[in-house]
């Protein structure tokens, strides 16, 4: 009875701090706003501010529910870890494409659906929470071998032919292992955050 009154209290205090996550999602949408009248480089459409707001208040609702399960830091601190990176990495592929610009960067969106839907079979508890992020991880990873794979089943040219059914592969190869590791990185260091939190969590009970 005192763990629902608590769980009650704690999603209480979320709630009360979405219209602060609005402010701070206004303020952030502002900037590209304000730049559109001073320079031709920001050049945001009406969906371009309703995608990055829908984004950026997403993440931060996210964050409230799953830090709501647990309050300690180590926890909030792998949510927001998990989180921040799942949008930056929504909001580069939105915006110019990681891999190229064809349809296999909707793979980066899979691979996102991997991670939500484990953490949601766990309920968002810290052990089962840790494990989705490590397969999101390994997932990121293998989203640019399958892309090399794709590209390699074309003619010769496919890599630089603008014409090709999957668009230029205009990041270098190295770059895209590259970007792709950090991203992999941040994942990963989430899902450290996360079994820390489990086995602090362990201990107690």
């Amino acid at each position: 009875m005192a763990a629902s009154v608590e769980s009650l209290g704690a999603w209480s205090a979320s709630r009360n701090r979405v219209p602060a996550w609005a402010a701070v999602v206004a303020c952030i949408l502002s900037v590209p706003l304000i730049a559109m009248k001073f320079t031709d480089e920001a050049n945001w459409s009406l969906f371009d501010f309703i995608l990055m707001g829908a984004l950026l208040f997403g993440v931060g609702l996210t964050c409230e529910l799953v830090a709501s399960k647990g309050g300690t830091v180590v926890c909030r601190a792998a949510v927001g870890v998990a989180c921040a990176t799942g949008g930056i990495l929504v909001w580069i592929n939105a915006a110019v494409g990681i891999i190229g610009d064809g349809p296999v960067n909707l793979m980066y969106f899979g691979m996102l659906a991997v991670g939500a839907l484990g953490a949601l079979m766990s309920r968002f508890r810290p052990r089962g929470t840790s494990v989705a992020l490590i397969a999101t991880a390994v997932a990121q990873m293998l989203v640019p071998v399958v892309a090399l794979v794709l590209w390699k089943v074309g003619p010769p040219d496919l890599l630089t032919d603008p014409d090709s059914p999957h668009g230029p592969f205009h990041p270098g190869i190295v770059q895209l292992f590259c970007l792709n590791g950090v991203f992999a990185m941040l994942f990963a260091g989430s899902a450290a955050l996360f079994r820390e939190a489990a086995i602090s969590q362990a201990e107690l009970e």
